[in-house]
């Protein structure tokens, strides 16, 4: 990781710091969680790896499923258990719905005006109603079924005529972006100019940046982060006023005659609207975050959790076996599989759950802000957590606890079979949307994505190791970002199973 190299910069300037240092050394009043002692001016930085989640996952082996660690100046605490998730998300959820500011969300959100990132209060209360009721509810997400058959068939085609062999990354993300471009944007936009944008925004929001946590260093930039985002936040902004200006010329040409077909034509009515409230209003940029939600949301999560799924199948060549068979029995070998049919399909869900569970899009859900003081429950040691403190929550982690999962780092979606857990956000040991007021808005959408799209590649194809490699030699290595990437993408052999004309 970087900070190994900026370490000797910050030595140079430790001098400047030393009312910080006195002032973090004083005994603090609190009850606070167990955990490592910091060291002055960067606090526990130097124990984060390239892979944050595994280093936390690390340390609370040692100090417990209820963390404290101090990350240059900003108090923080980590949960890597169900009952801390429980704690943060359901007892004490309005204390935790805060955001901490970033300059992540400054300067590749609009001023942290979207909906991941916007301070708790009268803004996120409307742009949340809004998303939920208005552009994801039951009604239109159902309304748009057809589109999401039309790319699910476009992408089968894609693999079929690009068998045997098959890189998967790349066609799952041109799959996910032509439906959420096609239900949001009323057209498809070329996948490729959004996918390598989209990769950095992923990667950005991943990193530790040292200005986050040692705010009179920020200015500096050292690792040269912030320089990135701008850049980013330029390129991309591009794009998305390229879909408003689309938007208003289909709307100026319809006149008077002009009806909302999408989610943009909605949000730019809204934006237009007088009655609106001031601490409520929309504005052009606020459209602009919103639209990167909906594209970000709806591309990476769903994309990733299959490519997971199914290289666990390749690994795991008894499983896709016992998948294949429940597929046939159920759907036949006549035509594909559709929505209706996945509550029918309990070892397909199940291999779904295991994938989130080993492998959740976000490992480390993203950071909230304690907006008071709250005091844990006795199943998580009593400890405070004072207001003002950064919490982070390792669902990569609670996936691995044992004290809840049985052999928690094998395959073996049986261990779902009969359960009633799942993963909306009620039960705490499986929470890969995150579950209270923060949950993932699209998580309803996200499920059916790839859910729909794992039963088909299931369905339609036998999904084999490259030539010369076994199965159990399919790297299952992750890369750094915040969301969980494979670092090696999978490249697959496949072998069409269904009569050739469905394809």
């Amino acid at each position: 990781m970087e900070l190994i190299i900026t370490f000797l910069v910050i030595a140079l300037v430790l001098t400047l710091a030393l009312p910080a240092v006195l002032r973090h050394s004083r005994r603090s009043k609190f009850n606070l969680p167990p955990g490592p002692k910091p060291w002055p001016v960067i606090g526990n930085l130097h124990l984060i790896g390239p892979l944050p989640h595994q280093s936390l996952h690390a340390l609370a082996k040692k100090h417990g499923p209820l963390m404290y660690l101090r990350l240059g100046s900003r108090p923080t605490v980590v949960g890597s258990s169900a009952a801390a998730a429980r704690f943060f998300f359901k007892t004490h959820d309005l204390s935790f719905s805060d955001r901490p500011n970033t300059v992540v969300g400054k300067y590749t959100a609009y001023n942290s005006s979207d909906i991941v990132w916007s301070s708790y209060g009268p803004y996120w209360r409307h742009v949340r109603r809004l998303f939920l009721s208005e552009l994801l509810n039951a009604k239109r997400l159902h309304s748009f079924y057809s589109i999401r058959v039309d790319e699910v068939h476009a992408l089968l085609r894609s693999i079929f005529n690009a068998s045997p062999s098959v890189l998967l990354k790349e066609l799952l993300f041109a799959f996910t972006f032509n439906v959420i471009s096609r239900m949001a944007f009323g057209r498809q936009y070329v996948a490729q100019d959004f996918e390598k944008g989209i990769d950095e925004f992923m990667l950005l929001h991943g990193v530790f940046n040292l200005g986050d946590f040692i705010p009179w260093l920020g200015f500096l930039d050292l690792q040269g982060y912030v320089r990135r985002m701008k850049l980013l936040s330029q390129k991309l902004d591009v794009l998305y006023e390229q879909i408003l200006v689309d938007h208003e010329e289909r709307r100026h040409l319809e006149g008077d005659s002009f009806v909302a077909k999408d989610m943009v034509d909605l949000l730019l009515l809204m934006v237009d609207d007088p009655t609106t409230d001031d601490d409520t209003r929309l504005d052009r940029d606020n459209v602009k975050a919103f639209i990167q939600d909906l594209i970000v949301g709806a591309t990476d999560t769903p994309s990733l959790t299959i490519e997971w799924a199914i290289s666990e199948l390749v690994r795991n060549p008894e499983k896709q076996r016992k998948a294949a068979e429940e597929l046939e029995r159920v759907v036949g070998r006549e035509r594909w599989v559709e929505e209706d049919d996945i509550p029918q399909l309990p070892y397909l869900v199940a291999i779904v759950k295991e994938t989130m569970r080993l492998h959740p899009a976000a490992p480390l859900l993203l950071p909230r802000l304690a907006r008071e003081h709250a005091v844990a429950g006795e199943d998580c040691g009593g400890y405070d957590v004072p207001a003002g403190t950064r919490v982070l929550v390792n669902v990569w982690a609670m996936g691995r606890d044992p004290a809840v999962w049985e052999s928690p780092e094998e395959f073996w979606p049986e261990r779902f079979l009969g359960s009633a857990v799942d993963v909306k956000g009620q039960d705490m040991e499986l929470v890969p949307f995150g579950a209270g007021r923060r949950m993932c808005a699209g998580y309803g959408l996200g499920l059916k994505m790839i859910q729909l799209v794992l039963a088909n590649l299931v369905h339609g194809f036998e999904w084999l190791p490259p030539a010369g490699m076994r199965p159990e030699e399919v790297s299952m290595e992750e890369a750094g970002g915040i969301t969980l990437t494979m670092k090696v993408p999978l490249e697959a052999i496949v072998v069409p199973k269904l009569p050739h004309h469905l394809y």
